[in-house]
Parts: C-alpha cells; sequence; structure tokens
C-alpha cells in the first residue's frame, strides 16, 4: 500500500519529494536537501511493491520450472516421498492435497472404476508391519461391524483375502519375511494372472532381523535378494501396475519387549538404505512418506515395534490418495491428479488477451525505434501532466529530469485500454498458472487456535497503528465504510486461509461479518439514491456498479473455466444491487427532496420496504417456486453450479435473505432522524447528550453481547444460521452506535482498513486462485518447506495483484460504461451479444 495515502494529512505542509527537495521555511526561503531516509520513504509505495511482485513471480516461476525440469511434475512422487506433520498429528504430503477418504469416498472410487470395467486388485506382501497395512486397508471398505459375508454374497473375507464382486475389487495378503523363490514364483504367478492397474505393496527384510547382528556379509546378501525382485517388478509395471517398496519401520528401544531388545534402529537403517539402493533405478517405487509416518509417530509405537492405528490410516490414505484422486477429481485432492484440461473458451480468452499483448509491444518497439531516430512524439496534455506528477509528485520547485523520463513517455502514454487489457491478461495467466495446472505447489489448510488468531490480532494491531483524523464528521461517512469493508475482509481472508469453519462461533461471527457487507451495500446505495436523487443518472450509475462487481468475475468464469455462481460473493452483491435500484426506481421515486414536497412519499417509503420483505418471505417459504423462477432459462446458467445444482446460491440467498434490505431500512430511518435533528453530525462532538449516550452505549454493547452469546450457545449449524437471518441486524447496529456515538471515534478511521477497503471486492475474488489453491480448499506454496514464510510472500503478491486488477478496472469503467446512457445501452447489447455462443456451448438456450 501507499504510505502517501496512509499519511496524507502529514504531509500536507510539507515539502517536497521526487528526488529534488523537500521542506521550506516562511522565514527563511531556504530548502533543504531530502535525506535518505526521506527518500526511502518516498519509494514505498504501490508501484515499487508491484514491481517486487512482479520480480518474485517471474523468481518464483523459474524456481519451479528448475524442480519441475529436474524431478517431474509427478504429484504422485512427492505423495510417496516427503511430507510433514502439522500441528494436528496430520499428515502433509509435500507440494500437493491430500483428500481424506472416507468409507463413502472410497466406495464411490471403486465404483467408478468398476463401472469402466478396471479390475481394483491390491496386493499386500511382506512382513507383520505390510499386514497390519492390510487390515487397516481392508477395515476401511467394510462398515463398523460389518458381517464377513454379506447377505447376498457378494462380498467375503478372510484373514488373507477380501473380495467384493460389486466393484470388482479383490485385496490379499501373501506373507513373506524374506525373498525366497518361493516368493518370487509367486510373483510371477501374479503376473500371469494378467490383473492390470493393480497396486502391489512389499515389504520385508530377512527372517532372522529379531536375532540382530547385522554384518556387512548379510547385508549383502540382501542386496543380492532384493536385486531378484527387479524382473518380476518390472513384468509387473509393464502391465500398468504400481509397485510400492514399504522400508522397515524404526522402533522405540526403550519401549522394546525382551525378544525384540537386539533390534537395532541403525541396523534397520542400514537395511533400508541397501533397499534404496537396489530399487533406486527400477521401476519400483521406495514409499519414503510411509517410512516419514511411522518416524515422526514413533513415541507411539505400540511395544516400540508396531505403528499406531492412527499411523495406519494415514499409510492407507496414501494409497486411496495415490490410486483414486485422479479419477475422482476431489478439489481437496491435487496428490496424483491430473491438470484440469482446458476448454475452447479458455483458448479464445487467453488468445485474445494475447493479441493485445502483442499490438502494445507492437506500438511500444515502433515508439522507441521513432523515439531513437528523434522524431517527435505527441502526447496528449492532460495524460502528459499525470504522468509527470506521477514521476514528480511534488516536484515543481525543482527542476532536474530522470533522462529515461522521455523515453517512458513514450512507452506508457499510447492506447490505455489496450495496455490494461494487456496487464490483465499477463495477471490472468498467473492466475490460470497458479490454480488449473500443477506448476506450482498447494497444500491442506491447517486450523489451530493460534494459526487464526495471531494473524487476527496482527492485523488488527497494524490497522490501530496506522489512524489518522478524518476530514468528515459524519457517521458512515467514506472513511468509515472503506474501513469497515477493510476490516472485514481481511478477517473473512484468515477465515478462509486457516479453515476456521469447523469452530461453530467463529464461523457464526464471519457470517455476521459478511451479512454486515451486505448491510453495508443496503445502505450506502440507499443514501447515494435519498441524497442525489432519481435523475437519469441513476441508470449510468447502476451499470457502473454492476461493472465494477461483474468485471473480474465474469473474466475469471471465462479464463478459469468456472461458472458465474463459483464466485457466490459477487453474484449476490449484484443480485441484491439489482433489487435495491429496483425497488428504489419505482415510482414514486423517493430522496430527501421528494419528501420535504411530498410528505406522503414516507409512506410510499414504507410500502416500498414492506413489499421487497413480502416478496422475499413469499420466495423463502416456497424452495420450489424459488428454484423454478432462478432456474428459468436464459438467466438459469448464473445461479447453478458446474454440477447444475442450485442449492448452493438458495444457500446464500437465504443466509442474507432481509440483510440488504435491513440496510435500507436502517439508512431510511437514520436519514430521517437526522433530517429533523434527533440527533446531530455536523461538529465533532457526541451524537448525544451524555446520559443519553450511556444509555444508548450500554443497549449497543447488550445487542453485540446478545449475538455473540448466541453464537456460542447454539449448537447445531442449521438453526444458527436461520435465526442469524433474523437477528443480525442487532449486532450491526450495535457496532455502527459504538463506533460513532463519540466524537472522537467517529472522526478518526483506519487508513491501513480504509485502503484494503477500497480492493475488497478484488481481494475476494482473487484469493480463490492466487492465495489459496484447488478452488479455495487449499494454500498456495511457491515456497515449499517455509509455510510461514510462504504466506507471507503469496500474501504480498496477492494484495498487489488485487490492487492492480482494481485500478485497471477504473481505467477501463468509463470506456465499457460511459456517462451517456444511450452508450451505455449500445456497450451493453454488444456484451449480450458476445455472450450468444457462449451460453449455446452452456446450454442455456
Amino acid at each position: 500500500m501507499e504510505l502517501r495515502e496512509m499519511r496524507a494529512a502529514a504531509n500536507a505542509n510539507s515539502g517536497e519529494l521526487g528526488g529534488i527537495c523537500i521542506g521550506s521555511s516562511a522565514e527563511s526561503g531556504v530548502q533543504r536537501m531530502p535525506t535518505k531516509a526521506d527518500l526511502f520513504m518516498e519509494q514505498l509505495n504501490a508501484t515499487n511493491a508491484k514491481k517486487v511482485a512482479l520480480l518474485l513471480v517471474l523468481g518464483f516461476v523459474l524456481y519451479h520450472g528448475l524442480l519441475n525440469w529436474n524431478y517431474g511434475s509427478d504429484s504422485c512422487q512427492w505423495l510417496l516421498s516427503k511430507g510433514r506433520f502439522k500441528g494436528d498429528n496430520e499428515w502433509q504430503p509435500y507440494g500437493c492435497m491430500m483428500h481424506k477418504y472416507t468409507y463413502t469416498d472410497t466406495r464411490r472410487c471403486l465404483r467408478y472404476l468398476a463401472f469402466f470395467g478396471n479390475k481394483n486388485n491390491f496386493v499386500f506382501i511382506g512382513d507383520q508391519s505390510v499386514r497390519l497395512l492390510y487390515q487397516r486397508f481392508v477395515e476401511q471398505l467394510q462398515l463398523p461391524r460389518s458381517n464377513e459375508y454379506d447377505n447376498n454374497g457378494s462380498t467375503s473375507s478372510n484373514g488373507t483375502r477380501f473380495e467384493d464382486k460389486k466393484l470388482h475389487m479383490l485385496a490379499q495378503y501373501i506373507h513373506a519375511e524374506e525373498v525366497s523363490p518361493a516368493l518370487i514364483d509367486r510373483l510371477y504367478q501374479l503376473e500371469m494372472d494378467k490383473r492390470l492397474s493393480s497396486v502391489y505393496v512389499l515389504g520385508l527384510t530377512y527372517s532372522q532381523l529379531l536375532a540382530g547382528n547385522v554384518t556387512e556379509e548379510l547385508l549383502h546378501q540382501y542386496s543380492i535378494n532384493l536385486t531378484l525382485l527387479v524382473a518380476p517388478i518390472h513384468r509387473l509395471v509393464a502391465q500398468t501396475s504400481r509397485v510400492l517398496w514399504k522400508l522397515a519401520e524404526r522402533v522405540d528401544e526403550e519401549k522394546l519387549p525382551v525378544t525384540w531388545k537386539l533390534v537395532l534402529n541403525e541396523d534397520i537403517d542400514r537395511l533400508n538404505n541397501v533397499a534404496r539402493n537396489v530399487f533406486r533405478y527400477t521401476d519400483a517405487s521406495v514409499w519414503e512418506s510411509a517410512w516419514h509416518i511411522a518416524n515422526g509417530l514413533l513415541d507411539n509405537a505400540i511395544e516400540g515395534h508396531r505403528l499406531s492405528a492412527h499411523g495406519q490410516r494415514l499409510e492407507v490414505q496414501l494409497l486411496w490418495n495415490m490410486y483414486c484422486n485422479d479419477q475422482m477429481n476431489y478439489n481437496d485432492g491435487t496428490c496424483c491428479s491430473s491438470a484440469e484440461p482446458h476448454t475452447s473458451l479458455q483458448i479464445v480468452s487467453y488468445a485474445l488477451f494475447g493479441v493485445c499483448i502483442v499490438l502494445v509491444c507492437g506500438m511500444c518497439l515502433r515508439r522507441w525505434l521513432l523515439h531513437l531516430r528523434g522524431q517527435t512524439l505527441y502526447v496528449p496534455l492532460q495524460q502528459h501532466q499525470q504522468q509527470q506528477q506521477e514521476s514528480h509528485p511534488r516536484g515543481q520547485s525543482c527542476h532536474q529530469r530522470d533522462p529515461s523520463h522521455s523515453l517512458t513517455l513514450l512507452i506508457s502514454d499510447y492506447g490505455t485500454p489496450l495496455v490494461a487489457l494487456s496487464l490483465l491478461g499477463l495477471i490472468l495467466a498467473y492466475f490460470y498458472l497458479c490454480d488449473r495446472t500443477n506448476f506450482f505447489m498447494k497444500e491442506n489448510k491447517y486450523y489451530s487456535e493460534f494459526s487464526f488468531w495471531i494473524p487476527v490480532a496482527y492485523v488488527f494491531a497494524l490497522g490501530l497503528f496506522f489512524t489518522e483524523e478524518s476530514g468528515f464528521t459524519k457517521v458512515l461517512n467514506r472513511h468509515q465504510t472503506d474501513e469497515l469493508r477493510g476490516w472485514i475482509l481481511l478477517v473473512v481472508l484468515i477465515y478462509y486461509m486457516t479453515g476456521a469453519q469447523r469452530i461453530l462461533p467463529i464461523h457464526m461471527h464471519i457470517k455476521l461479518l459478511i451479512s454486515g457487507y451486505f448491510f453495508l451495500t443496503g445502505y450506502t446505495h440507499f443514501t447515494d439514491i435519498w441524497q442525489t436523487g432519481g435523475s437519469a443518472s441513476m441508470f449510468v450509475r447502476f451499470f457502473q456498479a454492476m461493472f465494477r462487481l461483474n468485471f473480474l468475475c465474469v473474466l475469471l468464469c471465462f479464463c478459469m473455466n468456472r461458472p458465474y455462481q463459483f464466485y457466490y460473493f459477487v453474484p449476490l452483491l449484484s443480485f441484491w444491487l439489482c433489487v435495491i435500484y429496483f425497488v428504489l426506481s419505482l415510482p414514486p421515486r423517493i430522496t430527501c427532496a421528494s419528501v420535504d414536497a411530498y410528505p406522503l412519499h414516507y409512506l410510499y417509503l414504507v410500502c416500498k420496504c414492506i413489499g421487497c420483505l413480502g416478496v422475499i418471505t413469499v420466495l423463502f417459504m416456497s424452495e420450489v417456486f424459488f428454484e423454478r423462477i432462478f432456474v428459468t432459462r436464459p438467466w438459469k446458467a448464473l445461479f447453478v453450479t458446474t454440477d447444475d445444482d442450485i442449492h448452493e446460491w438458495w444457500y446464500q440467498w437465504k443466509l442474507d435473505r432481509y440483510t440488504v434490505t435491513f440496510g435500507m431500512i436502517y439508512a431510511a430511518c437514520f436519514h430521517i432522524a437526522q433530517k429533523y435533528s434527533i440527533f446531530d453530525d455536523n461538529n465533532h462532538g457526541n451524537l448525544f447528550a451524555r446520559r443519553t449516550s450511556i444509555s444508548v452505549t450500554l443497549l449497543a454493547l447488550l445487542g453485540v453481547g446478545i449475538y455473540t452469546s448466541f453464537s456460542f450457545l447454539c449448537r447445531n449449524v442449521q438453526n444458527c444460521e436461520e435465526i442469524h437471518s433474523y437477528i443480525l441486524f442487532i449486532p450491526i447496529i450495535g457496532y455502527v452506535v459504538l463506533r460513532n456515538i463519540s466524537g472522537i471515534l467517529r472522526t478518526r478511521y483506519s487508513t491501513f482498513f480504509a485502503w484494503f477497503g477500497r480492493i475488497s471486492l478484488e481481494l475476494f475474488v482473487c484469493q480463490y486462485h492466487i492465495w489459496l489453491a484447488a478452488d479455495r480448499h487449499g494454500v498456495l506454496v511457491l515456497l515449499p518447506g517455509f509455510p510461514t514464510l510462504n504466506m507471507i510472500i503469496t500474501s504480498f503478491i496477492f494484495v498487489c495483484a488485487s490492487h492492480e486488477v482494481q485500478r485497471l478496472t477504473q481505467i477501463l469503467l468509463p470506456y465499457a460504461v460511459p456517462n451517456d446512457w444511450r452508450l451505455v445501452m449500445r456497450n451493453l447489447v454488444i456484451f449480450l451479444i458476445v455472450l450468444v455462443p457462449v451460453a449455446r456451448s452452456d446450454g442455456m438456450f
């Protein structure tokens, strides 16, 4: 963010910066040269921050390109090789996301594969540790307390074999303590059975392991024995099977029973190193991650040598992620999952952006060549002055020039809309690279009390630090509304980043914050129409607001192959914005001036609000009626998900069905009370007298406390959210009262939060793809192995990209929505014509 924006008031009377001069004395007329600290602070701005973000992106593209070049882009390799335990004792694979398979998920995967004729065959070969893994694996396929044979005989199970004919599923365990001719013959026999796409898990050492005394001769013989397995393994892999070698697990030497006392971890490590050397260049995969899991849970090992049940379940989850992820395409399971294929619409969209980029590069090259030849280039005066101010913000009295300034003008001023579209194309290409490919890594979210509350506390500490005097004294002035949007969005982003939705009180308070955003939307738009009147410009203002809301979202729908409803926040805001303007534009149009001339307009206003609430209630009372309205073509595509399901829209709509109307009603009551001087916010004093202020403050605190108590006492999410829809206005109005009743609080605001508030919409939308990952189900990883530093870097790039998108949207706004309503209608018709082929391909017609 720009420190000049945060400290504008403090710098208003200061001197010049820009490399020339700073400060002046009215008495002496002497100007002092800027210090290094002054010059450094002047460089801390959004433009330079974006340059740093660009360098970081290019650096990480190069870094991950080298990783993919050296190690390949197969995330299965990451799943089976490395990882770490998170604070909740759950396993996080290196660089990819692991889905937690339930009984239902597992059987759905096998049923899907069986439907396409796949034989689901799993073979476990090895010692006691492999047998325990096999038993835990089979448990995943059985309901608790299920019989060995089901009612129709389709499922059968014994100690070493499990079969489910409906799922075309066969899992078997073959006991082996060491490599023997019988084991090799059995492997060749399995290869002759021609069971394609099978999974083989092998893990064994030698029969006399408990006797200890692992000599070099024994290691050499162990290496020879393992080498005998290479040929049959190669033939199994040739049948598109997957062979995993499970390393021997380390032991807790202090807890070992007497029969295991001679087993040393040093000897186990030497045996595992032999196995690694033998299978390193073969078609078998050494299952390193299973060894890391066992080593991480060594303190919980049963009798010091048996992996705990939790560790066995984690290993089984690794197997199912390896086997099913590429078929099931779970959003939170990117390990072993292929990248999403691109569509024709994506190709066309990026091709158009590519054309813009080529044109801009060609124009810049041409203008640079003209500059080298000494030809004069004419720049529009207004644009020249703007660029001069950007280059020398306060340098009017000093006439030094940067030698490269002329060249900068040459390559940056021409074709502003085209340049903006080119920059947008580059940013969206980064979006695609982050979330539609496996180029960058992704990890699962992790929630803990510290991971949520520490960032929240840090954000609010920064917000309180960057506070300044506001030039406004009105309740909910522009600074306050920006500030409110800013801290709401920052807390919501932390909520999504940490996956804190599992904690009901936090979940309900986040829903309250989002409702506060909608409440503020109703308040601000009603206030705008109330104060400015229902003139012809109301039509243009509506489309300007709709463009700002939907421009980025529509581009992402085209470029990221996601439905409009995927970015649920934008469709909700757009829908309620249409409701606000429709209700308030109905005749008679009610404004501050109209109620003076026609007092009956107060009654009309009440009727409009009651009618709006009534229609919303009718829609809510009949979900069938609601669906019939919103699944009607051609607007059905705006309200359904990828699965052609409208329930997500129904859920989000009903949660805040009254919120915007509450905001409009509050705005009406507020402005009427202000009109009749019930309170005075035209000065820096308190809104009410002292005794009244104390009473109102206590009521506001009570309102906020009631909602907080309700969120802790409520035990069911559905019931909580249903009650939430009716009482949400109480804590919101309570906050507004507490924020404004004191003149000291009302006339100060946080520039930190206000800065984020101005880009809050872009922050909410961009988080889906370049901060979080896998459609907000995981976290983007640019710097693997350093989660905290990675979060800081991705957050920095994410904020810079969001700010740039907001800037480019403002540049394109006057071209897309001119001030003339006829030109607006022309552009709208052109946009609808462009949408026709897209709508036809999506089945809207």
